[in-house]
């Protein structure tokens, strides 16, 4: 069984056709990759799974979108619940105004969780997992706007792994860091997939090819290619994918 699956789905914002009859399946614990030039849909997409698109006005979507086998848009779900399921970490780091400790149990205040031993030992896990607890242990109550960007960026996936996420959604989780950053993101990426389903849109496509398992080519709010990385990358079967790897146009 698919953990993301997606059916003949089309999204509309307004008459504005954004995603056509994109198909897709993702598998547990991989990393796949959304490629593709600017404004060609990976982002829309992405945002499926946790439905932010919801929050755009006139946007009107069909096909079906499911999680773990179930419709996450059809009538009665929960959208809160979802979210818990689906974490999110964006383009630029966004930590909240709070200490670095407080950004981290954000979430599992928020979900009514009041237990402190509990608290402090998801925090403390939560920066583990996502390789910053031995860079903040003696920070923990200071701002976190006094990590750098990096940082924060990791901060900001450990405040999404707190509430225990089955899948975690990156929308360029690294261009806005620096080449030393942005391999220790990598390097978490490649770590977090024992335990997570992440799903990454990136327009490096050296970073697509080294951290992903499958990669989805879009264009034009249409899926051109879907598969293994490395055939994606050494054998694409379609001329578009191939223009668009080896540079030709995007």
């Amino acid at each position: 069984m698919a953990k993301i699956e997606t059916r003949d789905v089309n999204l509309y914002y307004g008459d504005f056709h954004a995603l056509k009859d994109i198909s897709m399946k993702m598998e547990e614990n991989t990393v796949t990759a959304l490629i593709g030039p600017s404004g060609c849909g990976k982002s829309t997409y992405l945002r499926l799974f946790n439905r932010m698109n919801d929050l755009i006005d006139n946007v009107k979507i069909e096909g079906e979108v499911l999680v773990d086998d179930e419709d996450i848009y059809r009538k009665g779900l929960n959208v809160d619940e979802l979210r818990i399921k689906v974490g999110m970490v964006f383009q630029k780091p966004n930590p909240f105004p709070k200490s670095v400790f407080e950004n981290v149990a954000y979430g599992l205040r928020v979900n009514g969780i009041k237990d402190k031993h509990v608290i402090e030992e998801t925090v403390v896990s939560s920066l583990k997992h996502a390789a910053l607890w031995d860079e903040v242990r003696d920070k923990l109550h200071k701002s976190a706007f006094e990590l750098s960007g990096g940082q924060q960026q990791r901060l900001c996936i450990a405040r999404a792994l707190a509430i225990s996420p089955s899948i975690v959604l990156m929308d360029e989780p690294a261009s806005a860091l620096d080449p030393i950053s942005t391999a220790k993101i990598e390097e978490l990426i490649h770590d977090l997939k024992k335990d997570y389903t992440i799903v990454i849109v990136t327009h490096n496509m050296q970073q697509a090819g080294r951290v992903s398992d499958f990669t989805g080519f879009f264009y034009m709010g249409e899926l051109i290619e879907f598969g293994r990385t490395v055939d994606i990358f050494t054998s694409p079967k379609k001329h578009q994918t191939e223009n668009y790897i080896t540079g030709r146009f995007g």
